[in-house]
C-alpha cells in the first residue's frame, strides 16, 4: 500500500467519525441547535445570485418586545478586526433590546436601520419622550465568495429574515453563511447544544464561521488540515481571518456579568480547532439569557456551563462545516464543502 493510500485510509476513518460529529462531552437537546432553548428562534435570507452570494441571519429571542422588557447580555471580544453595531452599549449595560442580525461586513448599517425601524414600529414613543434603541449587527467578510461590494443586501431581505424566524431552521450554506469560508473549505451557519442538568438548563449556541487556516484544522484532537492540505494543491488557502460570531442562548438565570464569563469559553472551543484568532479576524461571542429577571446561581456553580459553551461551540463549527454545501461566486471563485473533499479523497462514501 503506498502513502497517499495510507493517508487516505487515514482520512475515511476521520470521516466515519467526523460524520458523527465524535462524541459529545454533554448531552445535547433535542435538535443539538440554539432553539433547543425555549422561546429562541432563528431565520434566514439566502441570495444565491451569480456573482451575489450572502444573505442575512436572524437569532430571534422570546419576548414579543425586547425593548420594552430587554434580556441580560454578555459578550467577550477575542479579536477585534471587525464592524459589529450595538456592541459596545451591550457591553456597557449588559441588556439585549433587539434580536440579533448577522450577515456580511458591507451589510451592517442595513442590519441597523431594519431593526430600528422594527423598534420603533412596536414602540411609536421611541426616540422621543424614550432613549433610542440600540440594535445588535454583527458581520463577517465574505468577499471571497460574495461580490460585497455589490452592497446587495436590503431592509427587506433583513426583514425577510426576522419574519422567517422559526425553531427548525436550515444549517451550513444559508442565510449569512452563504459566503463565509471556513478552514479555507465551506463554512456558514452551524448550531449546537448542551443540557446543563445541575442547572436544570440548556445552552444553545449558533456560529457564523468564516475563520482559519486549512493545515491547523483539528477534529476530535487530530490535525486533520494537515493531511488534507497536500492532497489539494489547488485549493485557495485561506489565513486565519475572516472572522467568527458566536451566538450563545441559555434558559439559566444569569446575569450580564456572568454570561460574558460564559461567552469568554467560546474561546476554548476555537481554539480545540486550531484558531489562534489571526491578525485580520473578528472573533466575537454574544451570549444572552432567556430570562428577563436573572437571580443568578452561585458562581461555581457555572463550572458545568463553563464547560459546556466551549464544547458547543466546537461543535457548532463542526456542524457548520458538515452542513455547508460547496459554493462558486465572485470571479469563479470556489469553496468545496468538507464532506465532498473526503468523500473524493477517501474514494468512497461513508
Amino acid at each position: 500500500m503506498d502513502f497517499q493510500q495510507q493517508q487516505r485510509d487515514l482520512l475515511l476513518q476521520r470521516w466515519r467519525a467526523t460524520r458523527r460529529l465524535g462524541q459529545p462531552r454533554g448531552v445535547c437537546g433535542p435538535t443539538n441547535g440554539i432553539s433547543d432553548v425555549p422561546g429562541v428562534r432563528v431565520g434566514h435570507y439566502t441570495l444565491d445570485k451569480d456573482e451575489q452570494q450572502t444573505g442575512v441571519t436572524a437569532v430571534v429571542p422570546p419576548g414579543e418586545n425586547l425593548f420594552a422588557q430587554p434580556l441580560p447580555c454578555g459578550a467577550a471580544v477575542f479579536n477585534g478586526f471587525a464592524k459589529p453595531v450595538g456592541l459596545v452599549q451591550v457591553t456597557e449595560l449588559g441588556v439585549l433590546q433587539t434580536p440579533i442580525l448577522l450577515s456580511n461586513t458591507l451589510a451592517v448599517g442595513t442590519l441597523f436601520t431594519t431593526l430600528a425601524r422594527a423598534a420603533i414600529r412596536a414602540n411609536p414613543e421611541l426616540g422621543r419622550e424614550l432613549p433610542t434603541v440600540n440594535p445588535l449587527a454583527l458581520e463577517c467578510n465574505d468577499g471571497w465568495l460574495n461580490d460585497i461590494q455589490a452592497m446587495a443586501i436590503t431592509e427587506a431581505m433583513a426583514q425577510a429574515a426576522l419574519d422567517s424566524a422559526d425553531v427548525a431552521f436550515a444549517r451550513g450554506s444559508v442565510g449569512a453563511g452563504r459566503g463565509m469560508s471556513c478552514f479555507s473549505l465551506k463554512g456558514g451557519i452551524g448550531s449546537a447544544s448542551r443540557r446543563i442538568a445541575s442547572l436544570n438548563a440548556t445552552l444553545g449556541v449558533l456560529v457564523l464561521a468564516n475563520f482559519g487556516a486549512l493545515e491547523a484544522l483539528t477534529l476530535d484532537g487530530v490535525r486533520l488540515g494537515e493531511q488534507i492540505a497536500p492532497l489539494l494543491p489547488s485549493l485557495t488557502p485561506q489565513r486565519d481571518a475572516g472572522s467568527i460570531i458566536i451566538i450563545m442562548a441559555t434558559d439559566a438565570p444569569l446575569d450580564a456579568r456572568q454570561l460574558t464569563r460564559v461567552a469568554k469559553r467560546a474561546g476554548a472551543g476555537l481554539g480545540r480547532l486550531g484558531s489562534y484568532w489571526g491578525h485580520g479576524s473578528g472573533d466575537i461571542a454574544v451570549a444572552f439569557s432567556t430570562q428577563p429577571a436573572p437571580q443568578p446561581p452561585q458562581d461555581a456553580a457555572l463550572e458545568p456551563l463553563l464547560s459546556a459553551a466551549a464544547d458547543a461551540t466546537e461543535h457548532a463549527v463542526l456542524d457548520a462545516l458538515l452542513s455547508a454545501e460547496s459554493v462558486t461566486g465572485f470571479r469563479g471563485h470556489h469553496r468545496p464543502a468538507l464532506s465532498d473533499v473526503l468523500d473524493r479523497l477517501a474514494g468512497v462514501t461513508p
